[in-house]
Formats: C-alpha cells, structure tokens, sequence
C-alpha cells in the first residue's frame, strides 16, 4: 500500500515516506485558549484526529503532539498581521474577570470535554506554551546569534529577507504581501523590513501593561505567536518532522513563519509534509464569534443529539473539502448515524472474521490522502455483501478504529427516531399499524408495516415496544 498525502508545500499529493520506518512525527496546531472552541474550530482537531487513527491503523507508531496556546497569540492576525492588536488571553481577562491562568484553565477544561464527546483521540503529549518559555528564550537566542533576527527598542524580529524561500509555503510573492504586515499597532522606524514578525515582544509600548511577562536575556517581554510552536515542536519531535497540520488560515502567516525560523535556527528542513484543513460554513457563511452565529457542543445536546452524530457528519467531507453545517444537515446525518447502529443491532452479537477483501479497500482509500468519506460509504457495500452477518459485523467495527463512530459501545443503545420528528404520512401509518397490533390484526399489521418500509423506513419489534429506524 503506498499512501500518498496531499502536502501543501508542493501543492500535490506525494507518497509518504517518513523519517523512520513505521513511526510518525505529527505536529498539530491545537486552540488559543480564552474562549469556547466552537465546532468549526473542533472540525480541525477531528480531521486531525482521522488522519492520527489512519496512520495507526496502517500500522504506524504516532508520535501525535497538539499545543495550547495561553500567550503571545494577538489579535491582529484575523486581518492578516500576527503582531497586531491585543493578546487573546489578555481579552479573555477583560470579558471574564480572571486571571490568564483561570481562564486558560476553564477553557482548556472545555475543550477537552468537547474533544472526548468528539471521541478525538488524547494526543501523545499536550504542550501549554507558557510551560515552554526557556525553549522559546533559546530559540530566540539561536536566531540572534545566527543573524536572523534582530533587536529594536519594541521588539525582537526576525528578518524574512534572510529566510529561504519564505513564500514556499503559500505560493505569494513576497512582493504582493500586504503593505504594512507585521507593523502591528507599534510603529516602530527601527524595523527593516515592514513583513519582519516579532518572535519575542517587549513589556513597553501598547503592552506596557501586559499580564504575562517573563525576564529574558534581552528584557522582560512575552514571546510572539510563532515561536511557540517552532520551540514545542522542536522539544518533542526533534528538528525535522514528519507531519505539520492546522487550518488552511495558517497557510500564509503562521505556518509560513514557523517555517522560517524553524529552519533558519535548527539549519534543517522543518516539516516534509504540511497538511491544512479547510473551514466549517453555516448557512454558506463563516461561523465566527463576531458574526454570533457559532454552534457549541452544548448546543447539540440541548437538542437531545449525540455529539456522535457531529462526527458522523465532519465524516462526510474530505478534510480539504470546505463544509457547511446545517440543523437539517445534522438532522439527516442523525437519521444515518442511527440508521448505521440499527444496522449492525440486527447483525446480532457474534464477532466474526474481518474481510480481506474489505479491508484492502478500506486500506486504499485512506491510502488516497485519508479519504475518509469513502471509507465510510464503504460500509453501505459491506452490509449489502455475500458476507455473514458475523463477518459484516467484524469488518465495520475493525473500520471503525479509523472512524471513531463507537459503533460496538452504541450499536444495542439507539431507540430509533422520534416518532414526532416524522412525516405527518408515517406518523399516521405508525400509529394504525399499533392500533391493529393491540387487536392483534396481524395480517394488517404486516401490510401496513411494508407500506412504511417502502418509504425508506424499518420497524423493529420487541414484547415491550416499537421502533422507527431510518434505513
């Protein structure tokens, strides 16, 4: 099986060949931690997680390292400047009234529930970058050393003209970059470059009262964004690695100077594959905190759904596919969910044996850089097969390490839909058909029970009740 992945650098799918036969360095951009991580930002972190499980279950050892940002994350960059605006964390304290430490920690704390509602897997290691402050100082210290950045009275930046091939990454000409990025709100005449970013900021200025500082060789200041992750990564991974991921929105800033003074420090190249998400819409626009139209986990459940069914549907768009949410989407993404544990429920309890020959096509089509919507239409094929039902049954639960559905924890526990939640035709033929049940009219209540089968439903009876199920 050769997998081939879709790496942003060369903007094409290439074979995958990792630094060590059958291990895998994977760096994943996780949250800024001062707010609630709606689901568009979870979307990220379950595409992550799918390519994570794919990798394992091609029998890779991940090595699967993910961050929390809680200082140094500005503001600015959601108009294209990193070193613009204010600190998030420090955003967090004016909305909440805490402390950078209590809101990291409410905030992580939800994450981290919505992610195991998700079933996303635990990485490897979780870094918070204010425990990484030494290896961000001697990060800094490298690229003074070398040249690559220098000091003003504001800041410590490095130099892009001294990167090589600092646009690799987004395809731009440095030449057409924005007029005046990386100046941030600081005007500052000792820059050389006006796209220079800075990598460690000084408590002066507009951050002259800022919450988080830490002493330094060159002042006491906090560090900038992109450092962190370069230092993280370099701590657990080593100075190349395999895999670098995070949302396409980090493509032309973030990522590309995580790039820059990775390699211009550790004198290697950084990452070999770079891997970049597309966004979650809703209603065809962006779902954002500012446009108030985001959707929590909590919301989900407030609707007696499963956060499952959340998953089931980030499973039917590739992650370099845009998708759209929807409340109808959702609802027909439950009606498949559900439909798929009704499914294997009638397969019965026996675990049999996994299809090679099913298997080998799942294998191909997370060999197809991780298509994880083909993998999962695959099962539709597995259920309408020659196989026993014990068989069925061991192919999709060996399918499910990679999509991460629960089925076996789930399979015995759906209730089938809510009869309310139904055409207004079903409901009727529902309710006769328990009429003729009670008065034991077995022959109408067989006819009316293929008449509801023939529109796309199955009823499912037991000595205490009966079910509706989607097919």
């Amino acid at each position: 099986m050769v997998l081939k992945i879709y790496n942003t650098l060369g903007r094409e799918k290439e074979e995958f060949k990792p630094l060590e036969d059958e291990r895998v360095s994977f760096y994943y951009c996780g949250p800024t931690v001062y707010s609630r991580q709606h689901i568009g930002n979870l979307r990220g972190a379950f595409c992550a997680d799918s390519i994570r499980r794919s990798l394992e279950y091609l029998n890779y050892d991940v090595n699967f390292i993910s961050n929390y940002t809680d200082v140094g994350h500005l503001t600015g960059d959601n108009e294209g400047d990193a070193d613009l605006g204010e600190d998030r964390m420090e955003k967090g304290v004016k909305t909440e009234g805490l402390s950078p430490t209590e809101i990291a920690d409410k905030y992580i704390k939800f994450y981290e529930d919505d992610t195991k509602e998700l079933n996303i897997l635990e990485p490897t290691t979780r870094c918070r970058a204010t425990d990484y402050i030494q290896e961000m100082i001697d990060m800094v210290q490298v690229l003074i050393e070398k040249d690559f950045a220098y000091q003003t009275d504001s800041a410590i930046y490095f130099d892009i003209s001294k990167a090589k091939n600092y646009t690799e990454l987004s395809g731009q000409k440095l030449e057409d970059l924005k007029s005046g990025a990386g100046t941030g709100d600081v005007t500052d005449s000792q820059k050389k470059n006006t796209e220079d970013f800075a990598i460690w900021f000084f408590k002066m200025g507009v951050h002259e009262n800022a919450l988080q500082t830490w002493d330094s060789p060159w002042g006491e200041g906090f560090p900038g964004w992109h450092i962190e992750c370069s230092a993280m990564a370099k701590k657990h991974l080593g100075d190349t690695i395999d895999i670098h991921m995070g949302g396409v929105e980090h493509i032309s800033i973030h990522h590309s100077n995580e790039i820059a003074q990775s390699e211009s420090a550790n004198g290697v190249m950084f990452a070999n594959y770079w891997i970049h998400n597309e966004h979650l819409g809703i209603d065809e626009t962006k779902m954002s905190k500012s446009l108030g139209n985001v959707v929590y986990v909590d919301h989900l459940k407030e609707k007696n759904l499963n956060p499952l069914v959340l998953r089931f549907f980030f499973s039917q768009a590739h992650y370099r596919s845009k998708q759209n949410f929807t409340w109808e989407a959702l609802e027909s993404a439950k009606n498949g969910y559900e439909g798929l544990l009704n499914s294997l429920s009638n397969l019965g309890e026996i675990i049999g044996s996994v299809s090679e020959e099913f298997k080998n096509q799942f294998i191909e089509k997370l060999g197809d850089d991780f298509n994880i919507p083909q993998a999962l239409a695959l099962i539709s094929e597995v259920l309408k097969s020659d196989l026993t039902n014990e068989d069925k049954l061991a192919t999709i639960l060996d399918f499910d390490e990679v999509l991460g559905l629960n089925l076996k924890e789930n399979k015995d526990s759906n209730h089938g839909l809510d009869i309310k939640n139904l055409p207004q035709d079903i409901q009727d033929l529902f309710l006769e058909r328990n009429l003729a049940r009670e008065n034991q009219n077995w022959a109408e209540s067989d006819r009316i029970r293929d008449e509801i089968e023939a529109e796309g439903y199955l009823i499912k009876d037991s000595e205490t009740q009966t079910q509706i199920f989607k097919k």
